[in-house]
């Protein structure tokens, strides 16, 4: 978007538009009026696709008349991940600043714990759209300072913030790397920096990010988060303070936020990282939430629920009871056996299996491949799982989905 285009934009005969082709077709809508130079089509067909998937990923905020790119939009926080960091234990005070405004939404958020949010952004046509969307939304305590975030961190007296957060550029050098060392800003570089001039930092890292190893890098790091919401991971949080933790204290949780509830699964005190392994497969069958799985909890939530793994490398799990609520999807099992080549035909043949949802883990085919080899359509009301059983024997678990 172009700073004429975000003028257009603010013109009501141009809202009226929006708002009358909300349900267009954004690439017909461009076709149709291209040539025009009444109306800025480019921007208006970007801004008629993005209000369709705003709605679902900023659901309240969205029923206001916000302005957003496509790529913005892409980056942002979802509403609810935004919600959740921003009522964390701390994050409250007098001033904090965003490093990397972007479309502004944390720093709306923010706006709602501290007296003053300083929201910081070198795009000056993302500027431009954030302060719009500010005063759309009434929020009158933000501040947006178009320029370097670095420079003004540094040109900043010591201890002048109580929290600063950063979701900082994973794309660099033409590719995307998840890495803190490699993202704009550099998280690592400015450690030290980013303690002297607040006593707390946030960092909104990729779902992606390997967590075993961020204490090395970042060596104030206390806490971990891994926030999925709807049974999709979607960030990784990393709460760092000056003084730090011994690294065997740092806590990771893995936090699933649904519709209506949320679940938290955490690390220290009396976890364990043990798998005890099931003999054979129970009434039900379990597949954590990914939340769960990528902050490696699988072990902790089995050790609550007086659960099994199925084998010791996946995170499988059953029992012989349900457990309800649960984090992440439960089935009933009709059906589990060993796997063999020359016999499953006849048992897709006596349950009458022509079509289900494949899944599989620690298994030489691929979902692909099964399908393929037995003529498998889809099917979400029938589930197939492949593994592996205690011994390393092939597996097939036969299910209906419950939760």
């Amino acid at each position: 978007m172009t700073r004429e285009e975000l003028q257009r934009l603010l013109e009501p005969k141009v809202w009226d538009w929006i708002e009358q082709h909300g349900e267009d077709d954004p690439a017909a809508f461009a076709l149709k009026h291209h040539g025009r130079s009444d109306l800025p089509v480019r921007a208006i067909a970007e801004q008629i696709a993005c209000r369709r998937k705003a709605a679902k990923k900023l659901p309240t905020l969205s029923l206001r008349q916000l302005l957003y790119t496509k790529l913005s939009l892409e980056q942002a926080s979802g509403e609810r991940t935004a919600r959740y960091k921003s009522g964390l234990e701390g994050v409250a005070g007098k001033k904090m600043l965003d490093m990397t405004g972007g479309l502004g939404i944390d720093s709306i958020f923010f706006a709602r714990r501290f007296e003053e949010v300083l929201y910081v952004e070198r795009d000056d046509v993302l500027a431009g759209i954030a302060s719009h969307n500010f005063r759309e939304l009434g929020v009158n305590n933000i501040t947006v300072i178009r320029g370097d975030s670095r420079e003004l961190l540094e040109s900043s007296s010591d201890g002048a913030f109580e929290w600063i957060f950063l979701d900082p550029a994973r794309r660099g050098k033409g590719k995307r790397s998840v890495a803190l060392g490699e993202t704009e800003p550099n998280v690592v570089e400015l450690h030290d920096l980013l303690l002297r001039k607040a006593g707390r930092f946030c960092v909104k890292a990729s779902p992606a990010l390997e967590i075993s190893t961020i204490r090395e890098t970042l060596p104030s790091l206390s806490r971990v988060l891994v926030l999925s919401v709807d049974r999709e991971c979607k960030e990784t949080v990393l709460l760092c303070e000056r003084g730090g933790q011994p690294a065997a204290e740092v806590v990771i949780e893995a936090v699933c936020l649904g519709a209506e509830n949320k679940t938290v699964v955490a690390s220290g005190g009396d976890s364990v990282s043990r798998r005890f392994i099931a003999d054979k497969v129970g009434k039900y069958f379990y597949e954590p939430d990914p939340a769960i799985i990528k902050a490696r909890l699988s072990e902790v939530l089995a050790q609550q629920h007086e659960m099994r793994f199925i084998n010791p490398q996946v995170d499988y799990l059953t029992s012989d009871r349900k457990i309800s609520p649960f984090p992440g999807k439960v089935f009933r099992v009709k059906e589990s056996l060993q796997y063999k080549p020359k016999t499953f035909p006849h048992f897709l043949k006596r349950a009458g299996i022509t079509a289900a949802s494949v899944q599989r883990r620690d298994f030489p085919l691929s979902s692909d491949q099964i399908r393929r080899i037995y003529s498998l359509k889809e099917n979400v009301g029938r589930h197939l799982f492949f593994s592996r059983d205690l011994y390393g024997r092939l597996l097939c678990i036969y299910c209906d989905r419950e939760a």
